[in-house]
C-alpha cells in the first residue's frame, strides 16, 4: 500500500513539476516579449557616437529593442551627461548657481531670479533625469535576464517533471517478487559486478 501510495505521488509530483514548467516558460517568454515590445514603442535610436561610447556595441541609428540595447544605450546617456557637467556627478554639484557661474549650496550666494529665489543648477537637475531614464532602461535589462532565467528554470522543472513521470510510470518504486526472472536478473547483475 505504500508503494502503491508512493507511485501515486510519484505521478501528482511529476504532472506539478510539468505544470510548473510549463507555466515558468509561459511567464518567461511573455515578459521578455513585453519588455521588448515596451522598449520598441519608446522608438529610442542611438546617437551619432554611441559605436565609440559602447565598444561597437550599438551602431549610429540603431532602434533599441532589448534589455542588452538598452543597458548600453544608458552607458550612452551617462556619458553624454558626464560630458555636459564637467566629470561631475549629481552629489558633487551645488543645488543653485553663483551670479558668476559657479555652483554652490549656499543660498545667501546664489543668484536671484526676478522673483528673489535662487537661480537652480540646471546641470544637477539633468542628473535626476538621466539617473531616471538610465535607471528605467537598466531595469529592461534586468527585466529581460529575470525572464531569460524564469524560462531556464521552466525547462528545469519541465525535465524534473518528466523524470518523475518516467521513473513512476516505468515501475521504479514497485516491488519486484524474490523468484521473479527480474529478480534473478538482478541477483545475477550484482554478482557480476562484485
Amino acid at each position: 500500500m505504500t508503494r502503491k501510495l508512493f507511485e501515486y505521488g510519484g505521478w501528482i509530483a511529476g504532472f506539478v513539476l510539468i505544470a510548473f514548467g510549463v507555466a515558468a516558460i509561459v511567464m518567461g517568454v511573455n515578459g521578455r516579449n513585453e519588455v521588448r515590445d515596451a522598449l520598441a514603442a519608446q522608438k529610442i535610436t542611438a546617437g551619432d557616437d554611441a559605436a565609440e561610447i559602447t565598444n561597437g556595441k550599438l551602431q549610429p541609428g540603431e532602434e533599441i529593442t532589448n534589455g542588452a540595447e538598452a543597458k548600453q544605450f544608458a552607458r550612452v546617456m551617462e556619458f553624454h551627461t558626464l560630458k555636459a557637467t564637467s566629470g561631475k556627478r549629481y552629489a558633487e554639484m551645488g543645488r543653485f548657481l553663483t551670479p558668476s557661474g559657479a555652483d554652490t549650496n549656499d543660498e545667501a550666494a546664489a543668484a536671484k531670479t526676478p522673483e528673489g529665489r535662487p537661480v537652480e543648477n540646471g546641470l544637477r537637475n539633468m542628473w535626476v533625469t538621466e539617473t531616471a531614464l538610465t535607471t528605467a532602461l537598466n531595469m529592461s535589462y534586468m527585466a529581460e535576464q529575470l525572464s531569460l532565467f524564469g524560462i531556464v528554470v521552466g525547462v528545469a522543472l519541465l525535465l524534473t517533471g518528466i523524470g518523475f513521470l518516467v521513473l513512476a510510470i516505468g515501475g521504479a518504486l514497485r516491488r519486484v517478487p524474490a523468484g521473479s526472472p527480474a529478480a534473478r536478473r538482478g541477483a545475477t547483475t550484482s554478482v557480476a559486478t562484485s
